[in-house]
């Protein structure tokens, strides 16, 4: 029997959504579902809402068994296929709460802060021994699984996986998925379909590069005017500005939202010029928002999933289509996050890139994109910059690898002297303790 295991289950609305889909996917009906997590009572739930699962929409024939814990990981992980990681180390609390409010007490603000920033560099810092301990564990008892990651700052877990470990690891995002559909909604704009497109970059900075309707017909001239009529003079409530300044500035839109491009470079937060924030609609602080409505959101929606009668319809995300397509060698194509050995052509070698990516029965294999209009490549530099020193950091354990990371991310530096940078750093460290290993 063939088998997937989900680290991090109880994140229950998205295992829901991965093993609904899997279930509903002739080809991966009857595979071993285990469940693994270290909290008893989340792992529970999720143990009975996917049971239920597989009940209603899977006549049972899946086995669904769950882990509880570290002396149990290796059992979760013993002879799967695929492992999808969905883990957050630290959760809500104590430690997103540590990345927003100890950096507040410098003055820098942030508005998600897991993937790039002092946030994305702590939350990586964290997260990447325990990725350490789950690809040690493969080594022994998976060797050939694929590792499918949805965790976050992606390019920096997925890159220091696929620089550091044997394990066949490609990075997993929404955004690439409905990058086009949400500019053309955005801007009033029904091209015929299927559109033609081509997104390359990294993770939450990938470009739409090229867009076509079904006949052919380039929509960039239009697109580029119709951001510039919105950017001045955007409709109530329309939040994506900082991406149409990408197309008014850069020539081109960007996959990841508005609210996270913000504070990916030196450009829309700044403390000297507060006006900026409501002109672009920056939501600061906006991730612990969704934290505790989401905390909220599950008080209330919990009986739901744990009800006999849940069901589930398929979506879009893409993990269990790469394991129909390696399982069945019926091609496919993702976004996919991947080592850049040599596919854009002006990035870093080391560096983590999102790119087109092929599935079948060979597995995962990445697509030559050739090199980024410049200006884009160097946005995306800034970014590399700051992933490749975390990674660094993370290896050598070297305290100067941090401070260097923080100094070289374009938002943080913009706003702090090199002393504070240090001295943030120094306090998050401190605050953290218990969560990282032992920097030097």
């Amino acid at each position: 029997m063939s088998k997937i295991t989900f680290m991090g289950a109880g994140s229950t609305v998205f295992a829901k959504n991965v093993l609904g889909d899997v279930m509903l996917t002739p080809a991966l009906r009857d595979f071993e579902i285990a469940l693994y997590d270290i909290d008893a009572e989340r792992l529970e739930e999720s143990y009975i809402m996917i049971c239920s699962l597989n009940r209603n929409i899977n006549e049972s024939r899946a086995t669904v068994t769950k882990y509880l814990g570290v002396e149990n990981r290796k059992d979760a992980l013993r002879g799967a296929d695929f492992v999808v990681d969905a883990i957050q180390v630290g959760l809500y609390e104590p430690c997103t709460v540590i990345d927003f409010e100890v950096p507040k007490k410098y003055g820098l603000r942030q508005t998600i802060a897991d993937t790039l920033g002092i946030g994305g560099i702590f939350r990586a810092l964290r997260t990447i021994p325990v990725l350490s301990d789950f690809a040690e564990d493969m080594a022994q008892v998976c060797p050939n699984a694929y590792f499918l990651n949805y965790t976050n700052p992606m390019a920096m877990l997925a890159g220091w996986m696929q620089r550091y470990t044997d394990i066949k690891t490609v990075g997993l995002c929404h955004s690439v998925q409905v990058c086009s559909r949400d500019l053309l909604r955005g801007l009033g704009m029904e091209p015929k379909r299927p559109l033609r497109e081509k997104i390359a970059g990294i993770n939450h900075m990938a470009w739409l590069l090229e867009v076509e309707d079904a006949d052919g017909n380039d929509l960039y001239p239009e697109i580029r005017c119709r951001a510039a009529e919105i950017l001045d003079n955007p409709p109530e409530g329309f939040r994506d500005l900082v991406r149409y300044e990408y197309i008014r500035r850069l020539g081109y839109y960007c996959t990841e939202s508005s609210e996270h491009n913000a504070e990916y470079n030196q450009f829309f937060i700044k403390s000297k010029y507060p006006e900026l924030i409501e002109r672009y609609r920056i939501p600061l602080d906006e991730y612990p928002r969704r934290c505790v409505n989401q905390i909220a959101r599950w008080k209330n929606d919990r009986e739901k999933y744990l009800t006999d009668d849940v069901s589930h319809t398929r979506t879009r995300e893409y993990a269990s289509y790469i394991m129909e397509s390696i399982v069945t060698d019926t091609p496919y194509q993702i976004g996919g996050n991947v080592l850049n050995t040599g596919l854009i052509t002006n990035l870093p070698a080391e560096a983590c890139v999102e790119v087109p990516c092929l599935i079948n029965r060979l597995g995962i294999q990445p697509t030559h994109v050739g090199k980024l209009p410049e200006q884009l490549a160097a946005m995306n530099r800034l970014n590399i910059n700051v992933q490749l020193l975390t990674i660094e950091a993370a290896v050598t354990q070297k305290k100067e690898h941090i401070y260097q990371a923080a100094m070289l991310d374009p938002h943080t530096s913009a706003e702090l002297s090199i002393d504070d940078i240090v001295a943030l750093c120094d306090d998050l460290i401190e605050a953290h303790r218990g969560w990282l290993p032992e920097y030097h």
